[in-house]
């Protein structure tokens, strides 16, 4: 938000005649008032509601299963809402996209991009479309739109694509991105179709790239305008970024979100991600329009009407992360047409979606300050609201780890300040609900803290840091009041949600982490009924196999359905289907989470090594994190921590046990153990440094791998996977882990085969399949390592028994 703009919110926030009253149905012509659910979130307004009420709550006890589909190809998962017209259901999951039969579950087709071949040079006699027809490009995992007898797919290559509805064949396929394609640019959100237009928005992966919106022709797939997110020079908003360097071209702003729109106002409107590079503040000064921002534009020529910025010169990585939705109110008995848009911090804006001013009153308040990061004085906050997450006054009641001090939301991440936990931006991801008949906006979220700090260098791409030992996190859901922004009702859940929908029937319905679809009177949060839909739904901040519903009607009788792991449940009044069975996996120790290597040498410090901007490595000597942070040896080993560092370290376990005593640079000291357990140890000088060994008795003898495997397979992760996944293999923006409780609730269980074919079928992303058999079985038993599965005599199969864990260390 430029200057004039943020002097108009504060001005606003002055003003004593504002006062939001009754909220009335919406009166926009596209609300989901029929039996079907083109779009993922519904319709144009992305409330997540439905008109339907035959389940309420009073029938919603007799709620049950009335079809499963088959499981998706290659082991794969969705978190996508399915759409449904025509009686058809339309999903992605993994590589491909599904068509099923609304009523029954029966698979009707089912389409998958050619990501087996590489695509030639575009110099060649090739023409553009033909060569990207051959590209790496999966099905964006929020899903897809459907629309003039097309179904539309945003591809993570940049690409959208129209299939036909009824064959599932390709009409046409069109980049969106530059050409030649660069890497690093996705298709988030769904697209939105209204109109013979299809909209959409480009992610820019936390490349160096910028982000954009896009229209194109629904018919042909012509482009029909497009908008950069970060302006160039001579363009409104570049005044915002610092001139002296052109940062503003890597400038960030990705559209990671499904848009909505309003038809009747002629305007669609976009949420927009963090600036680039995202903790760099200090060579982007400025507010850095139009980053973690609300977007305007004309719907026929893209042309911006307003912006409202939620982050001023973010270096947070702040995202919008959340689709924002339109509804109907009134305000001093005068009707307005609102907008609402969920800060990732958990304070909801409000705003009029004609004008783009606050619909309540928004004031600039004071903010932590870091000078060399040129961090803004202050930041906007809806005056007198309800935030759904805990900031640091909350948190400083809670049990803090010795050697730890706690921050704010919009506390810097220091590069001196080593010992800083601060609060998680967790309002992310997952959809919002808003329903009329309540008034009530419904959102769910992560409450977490974490060890953020950042290195010297401004283009590293993460802060670094691994979360302080013992410190857990849980999900949360909360109804909103949309006329005085005051949280109503507010139940915790054991992870972030699946995203909410609400129904005239007085309902939410919404799935949890522990496999559990709910529904709750929406009024009052009661739970009202619920049930096992499966028995390994993936929890943590980027699960993948659970998704927001979706509501329908075929034959007068209404169904629910929701994404379920690698199959679909959908419930009707008196289905007979029985739930899943109620999840059994191994107790696991998650007060350390990262990968576990086999070695008795430990070193005092790492070499952290962070890929992504512009395709390029960019490393850091990190002097405070042991490596590896978490080492596994047998009973009786002796255990060496070398210092490779310049200062002097003094390894002590946590609780004063056993010491090294002081080790100078070039210098090692040796412990050896000889009772199994789990042995949590810091640095005495930096008591905010942990780690975690692990001993135990016989780790060699009936597991699924060798420890010689697991060492290849490290090496070609590192090689082909971890741009992505990481070296922690903790995941990245929306790549999810591939260690701790998100791996384990996934896998766990289930076959070797399965694992094979998920991660053979989609990875690596640039090129699906490319490994030999033996390196993805090498690379899955890296994985099995990392998340503390026994090693054995002989090398992983693919036949190999179900994977179980190794449950037999003591605690």
């Amino acid at each position: 938000m430029d200057s004039c703009f943020r002097g108009l919110a504060m001005f606003i926030a002055t003003l004593s005649f504002v006062h939001a009253v009754s909220t009335q149905p919406s009166g926009n012509e596209h609300s989901s008032t029929g039996s079907e659910w083109p779009l993922v979130h519904g319709d144009w307004t992305n409330q997540r509601y439905s008109a339907l009420n035959q389940i309420n709550t009073s029938t919603i006890t007799n709620l049950g299963g009335a079809w499963v589909s088959k499981k998706f190809e290659d082991g794969a998962s969705t978190r996508s809402a399915p759409v449904v017209k025509d009686g058809v259901m339309y999903v992605n999951a993994g590589a491909r996209v599904y068509a099923l039969n609304a009523k029954n579950g029966e698979m009707l087709w089912n389409w998958r991009p050619d990501t087996r071949q590489k695509p030639k040079a575009l110099e060649t006699s090739m023409g553009l479309v033909e060569a990207l027809n051959t590209g790496q490009g999966f099905p964006s995992p929020q899903g897809i739109a459907v629309g003039e007898g097309r179904v539309f797919v945003g591809l993570t290559d940049g690409r959208v694509v129209a299939l036909d509805q009824k064959t599932g064949t390709v009409v046409w396929n069109q980049t969106i991105g530059q050409v030649p394609p660069q890497k690093g640019e996705s298709v988030s959100g769904a697209p939105t179709y209204a109109d013979g237009i299809v909209l959409v928005g480009l992610a820019n992966g936390d490349w160096a790239l910028r982000g954009r919106v896009v229209a194109l022709d629904g018919k042909t797939g012509h482009e029909l305008w497009h908008l950069f997110t970060v302006p160039g020079p001579g363009e409104a908003g570049h005044n915002t970024w610092q001139q002296d360097n052109d940062v503003w071209k890597m400038g960030g702003g990705g559209v990671w979100q499904t848009g909505t729109l309003d038809s009747h106002l002629g305007m669609v409107y976009f949420a927009t991600g963090n600036a680039m590079p995202p903790f760099g503040g200090e060579v982007r000064g400025g507010d850095n329009l139009y980053t973690v921002s609300v977007i305007a534009l004309d719907m026929k020529t893209g042309k911006m009407r307003w912006h409202y910025q939620l982050v001023h010169h973010d270096v947070w990585e702040a995202d919008v992360a959340i689709p924002v939705v339109l509804y109907d109110t009134e305000i001093q008995e005068r009707p307005r047409k609102g907008l609402a848009a969920m800060r990732a911090d958990g304070y909801l804006f409000l705003l009029d979606r004609e004008t783009g001013e606050p619909l309540l009153p928004v004031e600039e308040r004071p903010v932590p300050q870091d000078p060399r990061m040129k961090t803004a004085a202050t930041q906007p906050f809806p005056v007198g609201a309800d935030e759904v997450l805990p900031d640091c006054n909350e948190w400083k009641k809670e049990k803090i780890p010795n050697g730890f001090t706690v921050g704010c939301f919009f506390t810097p991440s220091y590069y001196d300040k080593l010992n800083v936990l601060r609060p998680f931006f967790g309002m992310r991801i997952v959809p919002m609900s808003y329903s009329p008949q309540t008034g009530y906006f419904y959102t769910s979220g992560v409450v977490f803290l974490g060890l953020r700090r950042r290195t010297d260098d401004p283009y590293m791409l993460l802060d670094l840091g691994d979360t302080a030992p013992g410190l857990k996190s849980h999900g949360v859901l909360a109804a909103i009041d949309s006329r005085t922004d005051k949280i109503v009702w507010r139940k915790e859940m054991s992870a972030r949600g699946g995203g909410a929908m609400t129904t005239a029937g007085g309902l939410i319905f919404e799935s949890e982490a522990d496999g559990k679809f709910k529904g709750y009177n929406a009024k009052s949060g009661e739970v009202l009924w619920q049930f096992q839909i499966t028995a390994a739904g993936a929890v943590g901040p980027y699960s993948s196999g659970r998704g927001p519903a979706t509501t329908y009607e075929i034959d007068g009788e209404q169904y629910v359905a929701v994404p379920a792991g690698s199959s679909i449940w959908a419930f009707k009044l008196g289905g007979t289907l029985q739930p899943a069975p109620v999840p059994v996996v191994s107790p696991t120790d998650d007060v350390f989470i990262g990968p576990i290597t086999d070695t008795n040498d430990i070193e005092t410090m790492s070499l952290d090594r962070n890929g992504v901007l512009s395709g390029g490595n960019r490393y850091y000597i990190d002097e405070y994190r042991f490596n590896p942070y978490r080492a596994r040896v047998k009973v009786g080993t002796r255990v060496s921590w070398m210092n490779n560092g310049k200062m002097r370290h003094t390894v002590a376990a946590e609780d004063g046990s056993w010491t090294t005593g002081p080790i100078s640079p070039a210098q090692s000291a040796s412990v050896t153990f000889d009772k199994p357990g789990r042995y949590a140890y810091i640095c005495k000088d930096h008591p905010w440094v942990y780690a975690e060994l692990i001993v135990v008795a016989d780790h060699g003898q009936n597991g699924l791998y060798t420890e010689e495997q697991a060492k290849r397979g490290k090496i070609k992760y590192t090689h082909s996977c971890s741009v992505c996944h990481m070296d922690n293999l903790n995941g990245s923006g929306q790549i999810p882990p591939l260690v701790g409780q998100p791996f384990l609730q996934h896998w766990e269980g289930r076959s070797v085969a399965e694992l094979y074919d998920r991660i053979h079928t989609t990875m690596p992303q640039n090129n699906p399949g490319s490994l030999t058999e033996e390196e993805y079985l090498d690379v899955i038993a890296y994985l099995l390592e990392s998340n503390d599965f026994a090693q054995g005599k002989a090398e992983l199969k693919k036949s190999a028994e179900t994977i179980r864990r190794n449950i037999d260390i003591k605690k």
